[in-house]
């Protein structure tokens, strides 16, 4: 099967997909100027330990040097990130009923700011922080200008306590909005993996509980064997070619149209 009949196919499964899930991991966001974190001389964890640079007991250990130098990477790849064409093309296809949500492991917010509203962030975000001593609650801006002016580690103005991020850590257990997304896939007949390795767990499980499964991604993966397409090209490009698809079956009154929901 060649590129244009994979794009094809993958319409028709949207389509015809009475529930579509995105599902998406550090490769979406590749295109935007964000490392991945597994790919062989690039990503982020071939060049740092992650278990010394992004676990609680890292953080714990040594909260000082835990922001030392995760501000870094965070200011040079996270703070000005724009969405790509990805981001964008899965923002439309959810605004035209063709995807009910994105469940996604980044912590960059790009889906939102791509105008996506149904977004499972279940590793957490960098929009707000919170004392881990008293859970009072910040604006991430507050911990980054703490930070900026000084103060390492940046502590809570009510009882002096270390802020961290609303991020999930490594060691850190998943919160309720992996819960919600489990609990909403329940639903799903279509799942689209767009960057992901799926190796990470639990999320990598999340593929069990759909009927269809469709991987883009630059790299195999093991849930290759059991999907029903696998589509090896850039993310961007994949989806805004599946969108003009789309759009040109619905300006042709496509009979599939009125299957989508």
């Amino acid at each position: 099967m060649n590129y244009q009949e994979k794009i094809q196919l993958l319409a028709e499964l949207l389509e015809k997909s009475a529930c579509t899930f995105a599902l998406t991991g550090a490769g979406i966001s590749t295109e935007s100027g964000i490392p991945d974190f597994r790919s062989p001389g690039s990503g982020l964890w071939t060049k740092h330990d992650p278990a010394k640079v992004a676990s609680v007991s890292a953080f714990m250990r040594n909260p000082g040097a835990f922001y030392e130098l995760n501000m870094q990477w965070w200011n040079e790849y996270f703070f000005n990130a724009e969405p790509g064409a990805a981001h964008l093309a899965l923002a439309r296809l959810e605004k035209q009923g063709f995807l009910a949500g994105v469940i996604t492991q980044n912590i960059d917010g790009l889906h939102r700011k791509a105008g996506s509203e149904k977004v499972y962030e279940v590793h957490g975000h960098m929009r707000t922080c919170r004392c881990i001593s008293c859970s009072e609650s910040y604006p991430f801006e507050f911990l980054v200008n703490q930070f900026n002016s000084g103060k390492n580690p940046p502590r809570c103005e009510r009882c002096r306590g270390v802020l961290r991020p609303d991020i999930v850590l490594f060691e850190d257990p998943l919160g309720q909005e992996f819960f919600y997304a489990s609990r909403d896939l329940s639903r799903c007949r279509l799942l689209i993996a767009v960057g992901s390795s799926l190796q990470v767990y639990p999320v990598a499980s999340l593929p069990e509980r759909v009927r269809q499964l469709v991987i883009i991604n630059r790299d195999a993966t093991p849930w290759d064997a059991e999907a029903e397409l696998v589509i090896n090209e850039q993310a961007g490009k994949v989806l805004t070619d599946t969108l003009s698809v789309l759009e040109k079956n619905q300006e042709g009154g496509d009979p599939h149209d009125t299957s989508k929901g």
